[in-house]
């Protein structure tokens, strides 16, 4: 097979490739199709580039060189912008700076001064320079994204760059004739790069469809274990994560606590300033305990507007405790409405983890107990279910 041929099948392959990406973008969030866009112009690049080299030697070489290495490079600039977009990193005029220069150059090696072995060094690391910048902004993404697709995207970037290297080293240590052209089939690297050029793409674009179902599918997890106003873990995930840490507690013989958290007259809130003004209301209260937790503590949001906080390694002194930082990091901050300060306070009930409780709701049963032992006390206040001994009777009608 000549290298024409496989630069027109891999043409095939990536037009096939980027239009199945173009058939997903209506699938794909709002949040990922800008990124998806400009992967799929990567790959069409990629495709045109690669039409280019495959009549390379029936048009005149200052014309038909810079521009086939042009839409590759192209191609890669886009492939570091989709990446950059994917990750929510803002594109700059300067990501045209490699591409720009390796047109220059190959034009300059193509036409003005015809030097092979120049062309070859400047594609060559222009080239890697993109791949470079790629794995960079891959391997940045360490810590925050561990999805197993992002680490075969860097892998892929790898293999292609050492590529790379190794083909530019090749032809440094061989040399290269003066009439050199890349559609020599005589040279088994001139079989083997528009190989790598052709297929490396498509693998390369799987890998992101793989990135892009992997962030959907985390989005949904994510949505089905938050609450949708404060974005605080909602009920169902504090039922699975409470009786999990009940359970290790008490096979570990460590303490564990809780809080339930009430804002004190939220009904008085809604009434006087209306429900937008509620929900406001809501999300600083969720704001303000999600910032006075310390690692290992989870707040969420038990239903309406009350809240729990999981406590680790928690004795009826430190519960107590913890239950006061929370109380005043809500109190000591001004809720502001428009233009009009609203008081916010919250009543907190705090229980720890006792012998004879045998599940996580008996420990959350007794916060709560101990909960309304505050909201009788007069609000604004801390209650410890180690006090509490029963249910405190409310007086009827009383407003909670």
């Amino acid at each position: 097979m000549e290298p024409a041929t496989v630069y027109l099948l891999g043409a095939l392959m990536m037009m096939a490739n980027g239009g199945v990406l173009g058939l997903m973008h209506r699938d794909f969030p709002p949040s990922l199709r800008p990124s998806a866009v400009t992967w799929r112009i990567g790959t069409l690049l990629h495709a045109c580039g690669c039409t280019m080299f495959m009549v390379q030697d029936s048009l005149p070489h200052s014309f038909v060189l810079p521009l086939a290495n042009g839409l590759v490079m192209g191609g890669f600039t886009c492939y570091w912008g989709a990446l950059r977009q994917f990750y929510g990193t803002p594109r700059t005029l300067l990501q045209l700076a490699p591409v720009t220069a390796g047109v220059i150059g190959v034009y300059w090696y193509a036409g003005v001064a015809p030097n092979p072995m120049g062309r070859m060094v400047v594609v060559s690391l222009v080239w890697m320079a993109l791949l470079a910048l790629c794995i960079h902004n891959l391997l940045l993404q360490s810590r925050r994204d561990r999805a197993w697709s992002r680490q075969v995207m860097a892998g892929i970037f790898i293999v292609l760059l050492m590529t790379v290297a190794f083909r530019l080293g090749w032809f440094l240590t061989v040399g290269m004739a003066p009439d050199y052209s890349g559609l020599d089939g005589s040279l088994w690297m001139n079989m083997a790069s528009p190989v790598v050029v052709s297929i490396m793409p498509v693998i390369g674009t799987t890998a992101f469809l793989l990135m892009c179902s992997e962030r959907i599918r985390r989005q949904w997890e994510r949505a089905a274990s938050t609450d949708y106003l404060t974005g605080l873990a909602n009920r169902r995930t504090l039922a699975d994560a409470g009786a999990t840490r009940f359970e290790q507690a008490r096979v570990r013989g460590r303490g564990f606590g809780l809080g339930v958290i009430d804002i004190d007259h939220f009904k008085s809130i809604n009434d006087r300033y209306g429900h937008d003004v509620g929900d406001a209301a809501l999300k600083h209260v969720a704001a303000r305990l999600e910032l006075a937790c310390r690692e290992g503590e989870l707040p969420a949001r038990q239903g309406g507007e009350e809240f729990v906080v999981l406590f680790d390694d928690v004795a009826h002194d430190s519960v107590l405790a913890a239950g006061e930082r929370l109380r005043h990091a809500v109190a000591g901050s001004p809720f502001i409405a428009g233009e009009v300060m609203v008081p916010v306070t919250v009543s907190i009930g705090v229980a720890v983890c006792m012998p004879e409780d045998m599940e996580f709701d008996s420990v959350l049963r007794r916060a709560d107990a101990a909960l309304y032992a505050a909201k009788q006390g007069g609000r604004n206040r801390v209650e410890c279910a180690a006090l509490v001994t029963r249910m405190p009777e409310l007086v009827p009608g009383t407003v909670v």
